[in-house]
C-alpha cells in the first residue's frame, strides 16, 4: 500500500477504530527488509500519533530507531501523541532496555524539540504536508 492509497483508506487522522490495522501494517513495514522509502513508514506513525494512544510510543520507537535513516526521519515529536509528559509517565512505569532507552531520547530532546510542543499544530503541519 503506498501513502495514497492509505490516505483514502484511513485518513491522516484516523478514528481509533482503525487503530489495530494501523498498527499491523506498521509491524509489516518494520519487518519489511526491502523497504524503498520512508514515506509509508512514517505515514503509518503520524497516524498513530494522530490517534494518540500513549501505547503505540513503543511501535513508533521502534520504527525510528529501524535504521539511521528513519531515526533521522521519523520526527521525535511523533512518539509523543497522547503528549510529552503523559508518554513520559508512561514510559517510566514499565520495565524494559527499550522504555528506559526512550525516557533517555526523549530527555534529552525535550529542551530543543518539545518547547511550545503542540499536537494539534503538529497535525496541522502534516494536513498542509498531505495536502488533506
Amino acid at each position: 500500500m503506498n501513502e495514497e492509497e492509505l490516505l483514502e483508506l484511513y485518513g491522516l487522522d484516523p478514528d481509533e477504530v482503525n487503530r489495530e490495522a494501523i498498527r499491523q501494517l506498521l509491524h509489516q513495514e518494520i519487518e519489511n527488509q526491502n523497504l524503498e522509502d520512508n514515506e509509508v513508514l512514517k505515514l503509518l506513525c503520524i497516524m498513530l500519533f494522530c490517534i494518540g494512544n500513549v501505547e503505540d510510543t513503543e511501535l513508533i520507537w521502534q520504527a525510528k530507531q529501524m535504521n539511521q535513516d528513519t531515526s533521522s526521519y521519523i520526527d521525535v515529536q511523533l512518539l509523543c501523541g497522547a503528549g510529552y509528559e503523559e508518554t513520559l509517565f508512561y514510559l517510566e512505569n514499565m520495565n524494559g532496555e527499550q522504555a528506559h532507552k526512550e525516557v533517555l531520547y526523549l530527555r534529552q530532546c525535550e529542551p530543543y524539540d518539545f518547547v511550545n510542543f503542540s499536537k494539534t499544530e503538529w497535525v496541522s503541519n502534516y494536513k498542509q504536508y498531505y495536502g488533506v
